[in-house]
């Protein structure tokens, strides 16, 4: 039984005067308890940066980079093909932006998530993981990183002993293997549905996967996408559920520092 949990939602995903969802950042950030903020690559731009920093630090919500493949056409939801050095430097490049922009308005960064394609590359690379973790460890040893709990980056980070916290998707499908399936393009889902997924994944630890099966689940953190038609609505059924099932929400420090 989870008794604390984090809420997170992927935020600033636009770019100029281009935004993708439904629902305005102001609006979900009342919901949630830690920010994945896109860093400029596959979304977000200098403007949008400082803006959903602003908007955390009014509301309390912990900061996180949401660093992807540099694919602003294909909002980072394709691959690309690059040495393991240059996707390193990348994610360096993004995350050092969105932290000057959180040490600007007196936030500090709690987390590091990788973002669509780049995420699940990770998840399968231990190599890139590795990679990436070590330099982590060099930039910022005092944040965590978010990934699958059957992820190689969750396996790496928990032997390197840099900070980790699992995920669960509410708004995403999971098959047998306990992995996520990736999707570019996302139907609507019924909020109060994925509301009872997440509380049964709360008290029991049991998620239902595509193939019909039940399995087990461990994780820190639920997470619902900003882009997921029905994002607003989705949150408040979330959190909604969460509270009246006796689940706190905090940020994902206090999480993992109640554990």
């Amino acid at each position: 039984m989870r008794e604390i949990v984090d809420l997170n939602c992927d935020m600033g995903e636009g770019f100029g005067h281009w935004v993708l969802g439904e629902a305005p950042d102001e609006d979900i950030m009342s919901i949630i308890s830690s920010a994945n903020i896109a860093a400029g690559f596959h979304a977000g731009d200098p403007n949008s940066m400082d803006r959903v920093v602003k908007l955390a630090q009014t509301h309390g919500v912990a900061i996180g980079a949401h660093p992807g493949y540099n694919d602003l056409q294909g909002f980072g939801r394709r691959k690309i093909n690059a040495s393991h050095e240059e996707l390193v430097n990348d994610v360096v490049y993004q995350v050092g932006a969105l932290r000057e922009f959180g040490r600007r308005h007196g936030v500090p960064l709690q987390h590091v998530k990788l973002h669509g394609a780049l995420y699940m590359e990770a998840a399968a690379n231990k190599e890139l993981s590795q990679q990436l973790i070590d330099t982590l460890l060099k930039t910022c040893s005092n944040t965590s990183i978010f990934c699958m709990g059957i992820s190689k980056t969750y396996e790496v980070a928990r032997e390197s002993g840099f900070g980790v916290v699992r995920e669960f998707y509410a708004d995403r499908d999971y098959d047998n293997s306990g992995s996520i399936v990736f999707a570019r393009r996302v139907t609507r889902p019924d909020p109060e549905e994925i509301a009872k997924k997440c509380v049964r994944a709360c008290k029991e630890g049991i998620v239902k996967t595509i193939e019909g099966d039940e399995i087990k689940i461990e994780f820190e953190s639920i997470c619902f996408h900003s882009d997921t038609p029905g994002a607003l609505e989705n949150g408040k059924a979330i959190r909604s559920a969460l509270t009246d099932a006796g689940v706190t929400i905090a940020p994902a420090a206090t999480v993992l520092a109640q554990q």
